[in-house]
């Protein structure tokens, strides 16, 4: 057979980095038999693509109708890198023998990639090919993705540190007559979270009206756009609700608050920096259900998600009736947060040019010693499979077939400013 195994081992042990790095690693080869090849080839790529199909019914020239099926693509290359770890292009036959074989590898990443994403119709996505180049036979490829993080340090962000105020109001109209109105305020004490840390959330109803309330639904949800650009433009729109809370109901004459918290899963960051074809942004979405036939009343309140979380867990300002609020606007001027940090300066790789362990310290956040250090949890979404048309059947993926990036994920107490305004 020849090739028994294969291991791709990077020197970070959750696969994740942030743009600016440096990917260390090695690749390890189990020989049951001498292997004649020409090379071993290691390629690095990052990538975004977006795809669907759509399929119309349409009529030919003798008046049949036929179904015609249009694939439509969005595509981004942010780098590619390919060199030989073992031979070349042009180098005479090598013969490996039985055993096992490891050579290291290293690849700096550009300080300016979009964090990984994974969604329904695109993603983001970096990956390592190694291939057994062989001459006069099919070459033998082995993959695998790890993930990339763009880091969004929401302490550059001024917006994200106010207060949010969200008001809504209905007045009933039953027989004619109008009833007290229906207040719902719902506040929280900033707008910008990360991963892992819980919102703080105050409902205040207070139902005047002569119509019940049956419940209030808090969605904390992901809003997605994608993009594709061949052979059209057009945009496909997604609101994923991620958590929900509920509370109620409230009786008509009768008012109540709830101090609530809602948990942020691992998610990848707001904007998607650089990427010009997939639009991450976050939301609250505030539901309040009237009884019988009445019409529900509901608003939201923009949230957005970083990598470095906000430095301060004193309490926030006082509230003010009217406070700042941060809206995001397609086109609108980049906020600082979302801005690459500082370039990393990686570790110095050990003697051997693999393993060893990579600095997690991003530009500025030593600046913060508050703030504990992340671990990288998966996303609760994952990809089927890492396979493109670049490659074969026969193409072996490193740690699985399915794929789930990384996010930086904080553990801490408080997890967020304290409820106090």
């Amino acid at each position: 057979m020849g090739l028994k195994d294969c291991m791709i081992e990077l020197d970070n042990p959750w696969n994740t980095y942030y743009a600016g790095q440096t990917v260390n690693g090695k690749v390890t080869f189990t020989f049951d038999a001498p292997k004649k090849i020409r090379g071993i080839v290691i390629k690095f790529s990052g990538e975004a693509e977006t795809k669907w199909s759509q399929t119309e019914t349409k009529t030919d020239q003798q008046g049949k109708q036929y179904e015609s099926t249009t694939n439509l693509t969005g595509q981004e290359e942010y780098f590619q890198i390919q060199y030989y770890l073992l031979g070349g292009k042009n180098s005479a036959e090598l013969e490996l023998p039985r055993g096992t074989h490891t050579y290291p590898f290293t690849c700096a990443l550009p300080p300016t990639l979009p964090s990984s994403f994974e969604g329904e119709w695109g993603f983001v996505r970096y990956t390592i090919k190694v291939t057994l180049d062989r001459p006069w036979k099919f070459d033998q490829d082995m993959k695998m993705a790890f993930t990339v993080i763009s880091p969004v340090d929401l302490n550059l962000n001024p917006r994200v540190k106010d207060p949010f105020k969200l008001e809504l109001e209905k007045t009933f109209c039953c027989f004619c007559c109008a009833s007290g109105p229906l207040s719902v305020i719902v506040r929280i004490p900033v707008t910008g979270f990360v991963s892992g840390q819980t919102v703080p959330v105050t409902v205040e109803c207070d139902n005047a009206s002569n119509v019940g309330v049956e419940k209030i639904e808090l969605h904390l949800r992901k809003l997605l756009a994608f993009h594709v650009h061949t052979p059209r433009r057009e945009t496909k729109r997604k609101k994923e609700v991620i958590t929900s809370i509920q509370m109620g109901p409230v009786e008509a004459g009768n008012s109540q608050t709830w101090q609530q918290n809602i948990q942020i899963p691992p998610l990848p960051p707001s904007n998607l920096v650089n990427c010009g074809i997939i639009d991450v942004d976050y939301d609250i979405k505030v539901v309040a259900h009237a009884s019988g036939m009445h019409a529900n009343l509901d608003g939201n309140i923009p949230i957005v998600l970083g990598t470095v979380p906000l430095e301060s867990f004193q309490p926030p300002p006082a509230y003010t009736d009217n406070p700042p609020v941060a809206v995001h606007t397609a086109g609108a001027e980049t906020d600082p947060s979302m801005l690459p940090t500082q370039p990393v300066s990686p570790a110095s790789p050990p003697n051997n040019g693999a393993g060893g362990a990579i600095g997690w310290n991003v530009g500025g956040g030593n600046m913060f010693p508050n703030i504990p250090p992340p671990t990288f949890a998966e996303s609760a979404y994952k990809a089927s499979t890492i396979s493109d048309k670049n490659d074969s059947e026969h193409t072996r993926m490193i740690g699985g077939v399915e794929y789930a990036p990384r996010y930086p994920t904080y553990a801490f107490t408080p997890s967020a400013p304290p409820v106090n305004y």
